[in-house]
């Protein structure tokens, strides 16, 4: 194995360079738990920690290492190294942190590809599945949508699921899979790219784990049976993990999310939900709520069933999420920067005391 089958390229080196990091050793975290982490590189795997430096100075979770980091780091015993430094991120996966209204989770970094997985039973859901899309646009990760146990429903209600899919979501490849009896299997293999990252999103019991299991040909990650009483999934995969398999796609498995937070992501909906933005543009009234003003695109648009109203009342439930998020986001950093002014006018104070 090589560093690039991990994903490095010429950018990482670039800057490795520039950056005078040519002294340490470069490795991909593959493994998050708290503030430890495991790095992996084209030999070996360490167990990691952050120098004091790197955690003191850290003011957000964007300056901390997570599952896909490229890290900078050295070995001071064996397999032991301390991280030195985080390497530029081509892409964040991230979303609310649950139950923090102003903190984001970061899910996984320098993705190439989201496999949006949903079951077609109990699961599938057309407003999650468009959350899903908007983090990845967001994000700039090029979504794959995965419906898996296709085998618990008959193929024409397969097909009016797909159908009722596609007049919702455009340009997003579909992919259909049972893992019972594998169909779909070698559709997602043949999509695969040695040495692109994959992040695996959805909910738990949607078949993620079993979907790497079935693509490595190895029992790499534990899985579960839904529970029969509620049709729901059960917990697995409790850390993110990066898993690189033999045929050289490099995968992201992580517990499953009910919760989808959306962060800032305006430029994300605009992709996702393209279609209201383009008709906003024609709208009577620069300033037009797409409420109940007259001339207003969007509305006529619905009134002539040109647009699903269930997309539009999903699109407005998020960009309000995301105005919220927003704005909370913004109160918290004028607080934290008058409470620094507070503390150094503090210090000043003092220090004219004294004299």
């Amino acid at each position: 194995m090589t560093l690039e089958d991990l994903g490095y390229n010429q950018t990482l080196a670039t800057f490795r360079t520039q950056q005078n990091l040519d002294t340490f050793d470069v490795g991909r975290v593959i493994l998050e738990h708290k503030d430890r982490y495991v790095v992996k590189t084209n030999t070996t795997e360490f167990d990691a920690e952050l120098i004091g430096n790197l955690r003191f100075t850290a003011e957000s979770r964007y300056d901390l290492p997570a599952v896909g980091d490229w890290v900078a780091f050295s070995e001071y015993d064996e397999n032991k190294a301390l991280i030195h430094a985080i390497y530029p991120r081509q892409s964040i996966i991230e979303r609310q942190a649950v139950g923090k209204a102003t903190q984001i989770q970061i899910i996984a970094t320098n993705v190439d590809y989201g496999l949006i997985v949903q079951s077609v039973n109990r699961d599938f859901n057309l407003n999650r599945l468009e959350r899903y899309l908007t983090i990845c646009n967001t994000s700039k990760v090029a979504p794959i949508i995965v419906l898996s146990k296709i085998d618990l429903i008959e193929k024409d209600e397969l097909k009016e699921l797909i159908d009722n899919l596609k007049l919702r979501v455009k340009g997003v490849p579909i992919l259909t899979i049972s893992n019972l009896s594998n169909i779909g299997l070698d559709t997602i293999k043949d999509l695969l790219i040695k040495g692109k990252t994959y992040c695996l999103l959805g909910s738990s019991g949607v078949g993620k784990s079993t979907i790497l299991n079935k693509l490595s040909g190895k029992e790499l990650m534990d899985t579960a049976a839904i529970s029969e009483g509620i049709d729901r999934g059960k917990h697995v995969t409790t850390h993110r993990e990066l898993i690189v398999l033999d045929t050289g796609a490099i995968f992201i498995d992580n517990p499953g999310m009910r919760e989808i937070g959306l962060t800032n992501t305006s430029a994300g909906l605009e992709i996702t939900f393209d279609k209201i933005f383009e008709l906003s543009q024609n709208c009577k009234f620069n300033d037009c709520t797409h409420t109940s003003e007259k001339g207003c695109a969007i509305l006529n648009a619905l009134e002539n069933g040109e647009m699903d109203s269930d997309a539009y009342a999903n699109f407005q439930k998020m960009e309000k999420e995301r105005s919220f998020f927003e704005s909370s986001a913004e109160d918290k950093r004028k607080k934290d920067k008058n409470f620094g002014k507070l503390i150094k006018n503090m210090k000043k104070q003092r220090k004219n005391n004294k004299y």
